[in-house]
């Protein structure tokens, strides 16, 4: 205790209050620095020397709580953190002089810039910002005067019981006339801006419907007019401002969709089918064709046209034109089998098809010959195109599409209904028209030809007599087809390697085109028969079997002129014929005859005495009549000769006359020539005799 009082701080501090009182105590006794505002001065409480604690407080208050004290309403505000003075730090609302300083004289604003400044305003009133007091002002209430409102705001001193600045309402009724009579329970700001009352915006409609893409910008009786009871006087009176049952899309709009669209979609998305429009058209959009509509897969299965591969991958836009005017043109509800309603037909047509025999022409379905998830390839199998005219058999399967449907130029589509059938359309004819020009009566190719090779035929073969009117038979029937059709080593421009017989043997004109003729013509003389028994050229004697097969017996007589009697027609033919070890020309077989004369088989037994100078042979016929033997004579001397036999000669043996002589070392009996005078026979003056008749042939 002794330490502490001999503290010299304590005693400093004991002076310096006791010091501080006595100058308060003194002061309170002068008079006041200045004079009071005008306001504070016609106030009977603050006039007298007594009256400075109503403001500056005393010993139980402060100066601030002293003037709180007579303005209750800023007291309120500091109290409940409003306006202006409750927003205020708390270290300024200690000292109300800070902003409002006294004793200036009754012409002193207390509410003056440095007020302001000290708010936050430098610029004065017309700087405030309002949002300061939480009243934000913009639009059209930013281009008033103070005045406007503030109706004091300029005053140099306010009327008794008049507000400054305070004392004001938000509510926009206090300034603006209602033109809903009271009937709206929301507050003005909930739909009207300070830009205009005509800028409208529910804050709260988002809850409901946002007021975004198509619907922004729509008058409000656009959607609530009166007399229903969406009007807004209507809505009003509700207390949230809702009604009973919120509309769906449908109450406004009218749906293009097919019932069974807006069915299905509503029970896909669990939605009530009014509601369930937001599936594709958000709120956002602009409008019911906005680019950014979407719709699911699922959905679009919904109107009856799934989206399988390939139509996955196409863009809205590709089906749904947005240069079609209407929703009927732009979504006429197709069929997904139903392509021609968006794909050009690239066959012209070809395939329509007078189906109901009605006269009106009906569309084939391009699933027919298409997969349901490609164009190309087709699949148009050979199976269905047995179905057609043409079967694809054979080499035929193998063939490119286009190798048969063409087309007749680059802007014309590739043909297909309509193509022929017949080979020769698609097949140049490498018979060059043989079989079109009545020889083949104008019959297919298919009657010879398969469709595997051209070579390969019906297991019927070929009708060589049907189509070229001979008949292969005999050792026709036997020889293999290249013996008249010889194959060349080269294709011709057809591709043709089989002969023809023509190019071999040349125009064919009887069997001699082929065969040549070992006869060397001598059958075909004018008066030989041209026929027999309907067989004409070589068939008149040989059958096809063989060409030593004849026909019939062969007449020797009719084609040689030379009949075969007597021993003549005893012989076989090899004794006239014989056969050649090596055929000759034409493949002869056999020899020919030397001759129809006798000589010609026959040697000359008489020396060549009885040949005729004229025509160098001898005609044994004239003695020799019998071909039987040629001892059967039947020559008459006295006709036959030039010695007539008289009874006297008659009587006389031949060999009495005809002596035998040697020739060329052979016996032969001298038949001429013999002297014909009694003295070249007899003896007595043989010799005269024999010279006159010399004399007698030389005068001749």
């Amino acid at each position: 205790m002794r330490k502490t009082l001999a503290n010299p701080r304590l005693w400093i501090f004991v002076f310096s209050a006791l010091a501080v009182s006595m100058f308060a105590i003194v002061d309170m006794g002068k008079k006041s620095p200045g004079p009071l505002s005008a306001v504070h001065e016609r106030a009977p409480d603050l006039d007298g020397g007594g009256a400075c604690s109503e403001c500056h407080g005393g010993w139980r208050r402060s100066m601030s709580q002293a003037c709180l004290a007579c303005h209750a309403d800023v007291a309120s505000q500091v109290e409940a953190g409003s306006g202006l003075h409750g927003k205020i730090a708390r270290s300024e609302i200690e000292s109300c002089a800070h902003c409002h300083s006294e004793h200036h004289g009754s012409s002193f604003a207390m509410v003056n810039r440095q007020s302001f400044a000290a708010a936050g305003a430098p610029g004065g009133p017309e700087a405030f910002d309002h949002a300061f007091v939480g009243y934000a002002m913009e639009g059209k209430h930013l281009e008033a005067d103070c005045t406007q409102c503030h109706v004091h705001a300029n005053e140099e001193v306010l009327p008794e019981g008049a507000r400054r600045f305070m004392g004001l309402e938000r509510d926009c009724a206090s300034c603006h006339e209602d033109p809903h009579e009271g009937r709206m329970t929301v507050r003005c700001a909930e739909c009207h801006g300070q830009a205009s009352f005509g800028d409208v915006s529910f804050a709260r409609h988002d809850d409901f419907l946002p007021l975004v893409g198509g619907h922004a910008g729509v008058d409000c009786r656009a959607c609530h007019g009166k007399g229903n009871e969406h009007a807004l006087e209507s809505l009003g009176r509700r207390a949230e401002g809702l009604s009973p049952a919120p509309r769906d899309c449908t109450e406004c709009h009218v749906t293009p969709h097919r019932r069974e669209f807006v069915a299905g979609t509503s029970a896909l998305l669990s939605m009530e089918p009014g509601a369930a429009c937001v599936a594709c058209h958000r709120a956002e959009h602009e409008s019911f064709r906005d680019e950014r509509l979407t719709l699911s897969p699922e959905q679009h299965a919904i109107s009856g046209f799934a989206l399988d591969a390939p139509h996955d991958r196409a863009a809205c836009a590709d089906c749904h034109s947005a240069a079609e005017g209407d929703f009927a043109a732009r979504h006429p509800g197709r069929g997904a089998d139903d392509c021609r309603s968006c794909h050009a037909d690239p066959h012209g047509g070809q395939f329509f098809d007078d189906g109901d025999g009605n006269g009106e022409t009906n569309p084939r379905s391009c699933l027919e010959c298409h997969d349901r998830h490609r164009f190309v390839p087709d699949a148009f199998t050979v199976e269905k195109h047995a179905l057609t005219a043409l079967p694809l058999t054979g080499r035929h399967r193998d063939a490119r599409c286009d190798a048969c449907h063409g087309r007749a130029s680059e802007f014309l589509p590739r043909v297909f209904h309509g193509t022929p059938s017949d080979c020769d359309e698609c097949h140049a004819d490498a018979h060059r028209g043989f079989f079109a020009s009545g020889t083949g009566e104008g019959e297919a190719c298919s009657t010879c030809h398969l469709t595997t090779l051209f070579s390969e035929m019906p297991e019927s073969g070929f009708d060589h007599g049907r189509w070229t009117r001979f008949d292969l038979s005999g050792a026709h029937a036997e020889a293999a087809c290249e013996a008249c059709h010889r194959p060349s080593d080269k294709k011709d421009a057809l591709g043709r390697t089989f002969g023809r017989v023509a190019d071999h043997f040349g125009r064919i004109e009887g069997c001699v085109s082929c065969h040549a003729d070992p006869h060397g013509g001598a059958f075909d003389a004018k008066r030989l028969p041209a026929e027999v028994s309907g067989r004409k050229d070589c068939a008149r004697c040989h059958g096809e079997t063989s060409f030593r097969t004849l026909a019939a017996p062969f007449d020797h007589g009719l084609w040689t002129g030379f009949p075969l009697t007597g021993a003549h027609g005893a012989e076989t033919c090899s004794s006239c014929h014989p056969t050649l070890r090596v055929p000759g020309a034409g493949q002869r077989t056999r020899e020919r005859a030397r001759g129809a004369a006798c000589a010609g088989c026959h040697a000359d037994p008489h020396a060549g005495q009885f040949v005729e100078k004229k025509s160098g042979r001898a005609d044994c016929a004239r003695c020799h009549e019998s071909a039987t033997a040629f001892s059967e004579i039947d020559f008459n001397h006295n006709i036959d000769s030039r010695f007539p036999l008289g009874d006297t000669h008659d009587r006389v043996a031949c060999a009495g006359c005809h002596k035998p002589f040697v020739h060329e070392g052979k016996d032969v009996i001298r038949y001429r020539p013999l002297p014909t005078d009694c003295v070249d026979c007899h003896g007595d003056n043989a010799e005269p005799l024999k010279r006159r008749k010399r004399e007698r042939e030389g005068k001749r």
